[in-house]
């Protein structure tokens, strides 16, 4: 068997003495879409940033390919690893954010090379090919001497999603990317994620959009007050639910 592309085990979750994560475990196989629901401030976002340590966690652990990422083993303890080795550790799990987190003042070609050429020191000519190869895949093959400020939301999400494979990553995280779209535009990302899907590229998805987590979804995850309520198929999760919180969300968002 293959080993778990993310392996996170009695994971807590603390702001000052706001708990937000309380033991939580999930396990996501190679290839395996795994869509987390559940209503706001219910710890998905929060848990998709602890994966690439993004936020720090106060107990449990997390590994993505067998390898913790911000930490080392000292002992039975686990140590703090600088911000140059966190970088390393991360530079394989691509992120796409709400807000696209575009820089504004680069052309879209020139968001794209600026990871691979500076994180990954890729030779400028070949990230350059493998932006226009990755631009092309979310259908914006016209669009690399455009400013952010010159494309649609829809389309600065496209990119963002682009840039974020550019790095080559194993894993695909993704925070509510259709959040700040309005509604028009939302399809088009979720046909980029319902490709990336068809490619086998491992997610992780934090969405509202139920229809694309039963469409796509191998796994659905319902998370509430910082707990993993249930989890299963999405016939299982949303059709059929064992708990009582999950069926009382789905009907407010179904």
């Amino acid at each position: 068997m293959n080993d778990p592309a993310v392996e996170i085990r009695g994971v807590h979750k603390l702001y000052g003495a706001l708990h937000v994560l309380h033991e939580v475990d999930l396990t996501v196989a190679p290839a395996q879409v795994v869509c987390l629901i559940g209503p706001s401030g219910s710890g998905k976002s929060t848990l998709l940033r602890c994966i690439n340590n993004l936020e720090k966690i106060q107990a449990g652990t997390i590994l993505v390919d067998g390898q913790l990422v911000g930490y080392r083993r000292s002992g039975p303890d686990l140590v703090e690893t600088t911000h140059r080795e966190t970088c390393r550790a991360r530079q394989h799990i691509g992120m796409v954010f709400q807000r696209f987190n575009l820089f504004h003042h680069l052309t879209v070609l020139q968001n794209l090379i600026e990871a691979p050429t500076h994180v990954q020191r890729v030779p400028k000519g070949e990230a350059i090919e493998r932006a226009r190869t990755m631009l092309a895949r979310v259908g914006l093959a016209d669009k690399q001497a455009n400013y952010p400020a010159q494309l649609s939301g829809g389309q600065q999400q496209r990119v963002a999603i682009a840039r974020a494979l550019c790095m080559r990553p194993k894993l695909m995280l993704f925070d509510e990317p259709t959040s700040a779209l309005d509604p028009e535009l939302v399809g088009e990302v979720l046909d980029v994620l319902r490709d990336l899907a068809d490619q086998a590229m491992t997610m992780l998805v934090v969405t509202h959009e139920i229809g694309f987590a039963r469409q796509v979804a191998d796994r659905v995850v319902f998370m509430d007050q910082g707990r993993i309520v249930e989890q299963g198929t999405p016939a299982q999760v949303l059709d059929d639910p064992r708990h009582e919180r999950t069926r009382r969300f789905l009907e407010r968002v179904g």
